[in-house]
């Protein structure tokens, strides 16, 4: 049996939060990266570390920094996490995320229903 180092489990926590945050499966995150998913298991529970070159691509991929993975750099501020992520998609993906954002303050900006009308 593999013996877990701090750092891989701690690491592989924060892979695993970013991950699921993205809304992907293991299954799709390794086709993604070009490992196994058995792989990513491993390193999600912290029995196996990632090298430079998959670390590198699970950053593209999960739109995260390098820092937010391995140090937990970007959890103190959501805001600059999201706006982050937001810089590296392409300008398509952009619009459609500004969108569904707007859309969304909006609602939030509509008069609670359930109070009945505004005396």
């Amino acid at each position: 049996m593999r013996q877990k180092k701090a750092i891989n489990v701690e690491v592989g926590r924060r892979i695993r939060e970013a991950r699921e945050a993205a809304g992907l499966t293991q299954e799709r995150f390794a086709e993604l990266i070009g490992i196994s998913p058995q792989n990513i298991s491993c390193v999600e529970r912290g029995l196996a570390g990632v090298s430079l070159t998959v670390l590198r691509r699970m950053c593209e991929i999960l739109h995260v920094s390098s820092d937010s993975l391995l140090m937990g750099g970007c959890g103190a501020n959501h805001a600059e996490a999201i706006a982050h992520r937001l810089e590296k998609l392409p300008p398509e993906q952009f619009r459609v995320v500004q969108e569904v954002i707007n859309g969304v303050l909006e609602l939030t900006a509509l008069p609670d229903q359930s109070k009945g009308p505004e005396s």
